[in-house]
């Protein structure tokens, strides 16, 4: 179980890493220089809008990695997923600005950033899977949340890398080249990623499946089909604590930056220490699911990002990084509360057969609205004066909705003893 934690939590972190780099670069540097033509504003919402279709590609990755993962493996799909996503995110580092080719930049920025989701689509039903199939019932959710420290991981390695040239680059120097960078250095980490990886065995269930030929046909066509209410619910519980984290890590980053006048390095300083309390904090977060449940898990942290948003947007305000530390890391704690349980979560609402896909698909739906349009709407949300008030009220109605249905799904976790037939839910099954 060390063994595959360790490979899958690197491999999350690689992909992860490659993601964010994105997002980090989204909120800095591509506006002007992929789209100088347009006002600071609209520059910055063409470069967030590029961010988002990552998200966009995500939901498709996973359909097509699901099915991969449903019929051929979980292994199979951890190679080629990291591999695409590797060669998209150095190649966006290869790419001219506008004024060398011209609207060409952007479109292939474009193209790249789609290939950077797809990939990711496809990571990390294969990397939970591989820990979760594995590991025993009982510490299941333990077990599970290790692949989940990856995206902390993967942001304070691209944040790090990015603080580091920052403060060593002059403001020219960064915008000109040392950006370029983080994305260079994701050829090695995938290189690395790929030689833990390549040595994997496959999970025992999907071996039995593989034995017994019972893996399904069309994996997605059957979840969508049999298991479409915990798809959809699971969609709509989780778009909530995405929205809070990509509110933090790439839109908070922009808004303070551009309209508060913070410095770049103090505000990368302040996002990383959140996402340092959320890595720290998620096997706990993990051990309370293992014991009390998943559901419970989820609904408290829902609740908590709803109570926060408020808070969270007057403390950024305010532009100090003590007040905006301690609002961005109650933010970690209650979105990591959600994060840390749904890999063993996701998984155990759906049969072996249709688990890659089911799981996969409903992780990746969640990012498209939130992860992939709260950028989007932050920033159109907070152009007047005084607070934004309306980021906060976005994102508590999205946790109002998260509540909602995680409450209407059941409970999974296993009781004590050997693992529960396929499918099996110790509440009932979804309908």
């Amino acid at each position: 179980m060390l063994r595959l934690a360790a490979a899958s939590l690197a491999g999350t972190a690689i992909e992860f890493y490659d993601f964010f780099a994105y997002g980090t670069a989204a909120a800095l540097v591509l506006g002007p220089l992929y789209f100088p033509t347009v006002s600071p504003l609209l520059g910055t919402l063409a470069a967030f809008g590029t961010f988002g279709v990552g998200f966009l590609a995500r939901p498709l990755g996973s359909v097509f990695f699901g099915h991969i993962g449903d019929r051929r493996g979980r292994r199979p799909v951890l190679i080629a997923s990291l591999l695409l996503t590797g060669l998209a995110t150095v190649a966006v580092g290869l790419v001219p600005g506008y004024r060398s080719i011209g609207f060409a930049a952007p479109c292939l920025l474009l193209v790249l950033r789609f290939a950077q989701g797809f990939g990711l689509g496809g990571e990390w039903g294969g990397a939970v899977l591989l820990t979760a199939e594995h590991a025993p019932a009982g510490r299941r959710a333990l077990w599970a949340s290790v692949p989940q420290i990856g995206p902390p991981v993967g942001f304070l390695l691209a944040n790090g890398l990015t603080l580091a040239l920052s403060a060593g680059l002059s403001d020219a120097q960064f915008r000109s080249w040392g950006w370029r960078v983080p994305f260079w250095f994701a050829g090695v980490l995938a290189l690395g990623g790929l030689l833990l990886r390549v040595r994997l065995s496959e999970t025992p269930q999907f071996r039995e499946l593989a034995d017994r030929d019972t893996r399904a046909e069309l994996p997605f066509a059957e979840v969508v089909r049999e298991h479409w209410r915990p798809l959809l619910l699971t969609a709509g519980g989780l778009t909530s604590v995405y929205a809070l984290y990509y509110t933090i890590t790439t839109w908070s980053l922009a808004y303070a930056t551009e309209r508060l006048g913070v410095d770049r390095t103090v505000m990368l300083g302040c996002i990383m220490t959140s996402v340092t309390v959320s890595g720290a904090v998620t096997p706990a977060f993990a051990l309370l699911a293992d014991r009390y449940g998943r559901r419970a898990l989820c609904l408290a942290g829902t609740a908590a990002t709803a109570l926060w948003t408020v808070p969270l947007v007057t403390l950024l305000y305010t532009g100090r990084p003590v007040w905006m530390v301690l609002g961005f890391g109650v933010a970690a704690l209650a979105f990591t509360a959600v994060f840390a349980v749904i890999a063993a979560y996701l998984p155990e609402l759906y049969e072996p057969r249709v688990r890659c896909t089911g799981a996969t698909v409903g992780y990746n739906l969640a990012g498209v609205l939130g992860g992939g349009v709260t950028p989007l709407v932050a920033t159109a949300a907070a152009r007047g004066d005084g607070p934004p008030w309306g980021v906060a009220g976005y994102l508590a109605a999205l946790a109002l909705l998260g509540l909602g249905c995680f409450a209407l799904l059941p409970e999974t976790r296993p009781a004590t003893g050997p693992e529960p037939e396929a499918g099996a839910l110790t509440e009932g099954a979804p309908a």
